[in-house]
């Protein structure tokens, strides 16, 4: 065969090498049957059917119904008691002559000793009580309080559920992308190994090249066939874990968009700090905790005071003799107070404010944590922003390489091999460049979890 021939049948391998690489980059923007989910579209549905955050929004609710269940304690109390009963002795009663004094022309009253005696039946007795509590109410309004502020910790708890999710979906998502960037890259790997395979197979069969050239050929096509089978493995995996944390079937099929083109991002770190100090949910719920503690010790200083209550009974009796009266109604002011304790007030009170000089503590500990956090999240946005921009230039170099190989290869001034490389080199800086942009969002995802961004 001659040298002509040889570079003929080279040339048109290139050109098929190429075509197969313009086919698989159109075969990869195109997209089957199932669901195209973008990432907004997946954080929409985490946040609403997500089963953690549904039960942090239970615990919410329940934090309200506590707190209005509470509030009623303000008001009167209402209780009516019955009690009945079967004598099985008698209650004698013996009222002496005279007892009741003695009254001209009537004389002594009773005239005579007088024996009187229950009737052996079943007797009851209704008691109607409604009470007013009074120096309890502060002691309530200390309680109501704290509730107040522990459904306040329910709704921060809720926001960290909600951004912690945020940022579990953006990296599923993203490690996904990157997987799909992967299996791209290696069905364009797969093409030109198979197309190589076939030219050399025929260029050992005119005894063009050795044998081993093709065997290698076959061995790296063997390998880019294993590691696209792993790949493909893994993106069903990773879809599952995706849809897990969407909150529906672990085996819904669905595509995900193309990642878009990196924007600007926040540039001003002392504005983020100050932000990420605003609103970050452990640093809320730490303050809050601080708050929570001291009321804690209020309503503990609260105890020294008596419980005071207004009340009204009323008596109502049935099957008694007549002399019992029928009923009876009587208004009152009832005090309750545990005069000596032994000192055990004191030293829960002291135990109270340790608590509170605890949370100031942990608020300034989370304080030191947001800002170290913010600061690492902010360098690495920076970092994955300008490494974006050196991939960009090493894919542009890359395109130039191969353009100046192909035009030297058709005037015979190159070898065919050195194409292959710079073609290949042109890949690897085009997978690259996906990563580096990818790898970018992924960033800007931590980022604005870090300074406390609820989407």
């Amino acid at each position: 065969m001659s040298t002509l021939t040889y570079r003929l049948i080279a040339l048109a391998m290139f050109a098929s090498l190429i075509c197969f690489s313009l086919e698989a980059r159109s075969q990869s923007h195109m997209t089957g049957n199932a669901e195209v989910l973008t990432l907004e579209q997946a954080v929409a549905l985490a946040l609403r059917d997500n089963p953690r955050i549904k039960n942090a929004a239970i615990d919410m609710n329940r934090a309200g119904e506590e707190f209005a269940a509470s509030r009623t304690r303000r008001l009167p109390s209402f209780s009516f008691e019955v009690i009945g009963s079967q004598q099985l002795t008698p209650l004698n009663f013996t009222f002496e002559r005279g007892v009741f004094g003695t009254f001209p022309g009537i004389g002594p009253v009773p005239a005579e000793n007088t024996k009187l005696s229950t009737p052996m039946q079943p007797t009851a007795i209704f008691i109607t009580k409604i009470s007013q509590p009074l120096s309890q109410l502060y002691r309530t309004n200390l309680n109501l309080k704290q509730l107040q502020l522990k459904s306040e910790l329910a709704q921060e708890e809720l926001r960290a559920k909600q951004q912690q999710i945020v940022r579990d979906v953006k990296r599923a998502y993203f490690a996904l992308l990157q997987t799909h960037s992967a299996l791209e890259a290696a069905a364009e790997t797969i093409r030109m190994y198979k197309e190589l395979d076939r030219v050399t197979v025929d260029y050992v069969a005119q005894q063009v090249v050795l044998r081993t050239e093709s065997l290698d050929v076959k061995s790296r096509l063997a390998q880019s066939e294993y590691d696209i089978t792993t790949l493909v493995d893994q993106v069903s995996i990773q879809k599952q874990q995706l849809n897990l944390l969407l909150g529906r079937d672990v085996l819904t099929n669905f595509s995900v968009s193309n990642v878009p083109d990196a924007d600007d991002f926040e540039s001003d770190l002392t504005a983020a700090r100050a932000r990420a100090l605003e609103q970050r949910p452990e640093l809320r719920e730490a303050r809050l905790k601080v708050r929570q503690a001291e009321g804690d010790r209020r309503t503990k200083k609260a105890e020294y005071i008596p419980d005071i209550s207004a009340s009204f009974q009323h008596i109502a009796t049935a099957n008694f003799n007549s002399f019992i009266p029928k009923s009876y109604m009587n208004i009152g002011v009832t005090l309750s107070w545990e005069i000596f304790d032994w000192g055990r007030k004191k030293h829960e009170i002291a135990e109270k404010e340790l608590a509170t000089e605890q949370a100031r503590n942990t608020v300034r500990e989370t304080e030191s944590k947001v800002v170290i956090d913010v600061n690492e999240k902010f360098n690495k946005l920076r970092q994955a922003r300008q490494f974006l921009a050196v991939t960009q230039l090493s894919r542009d170099a890359a395109v130039e390489n191969v353009r100046v190989l192909a035009n030297r290869y058709k005037a015979q001034m190159t070898l065919l091999k050195d194409v292959l490389q710079a073609q290949s080199q042109l890949e690897q800086a085009n997978n690259q460049g996906r990563q580096a942009l990818l790898n970018f969002w992924m960033a800007k995802a931590e980022f604005e979890n870090a300074i406390g961004e609820d989407r």
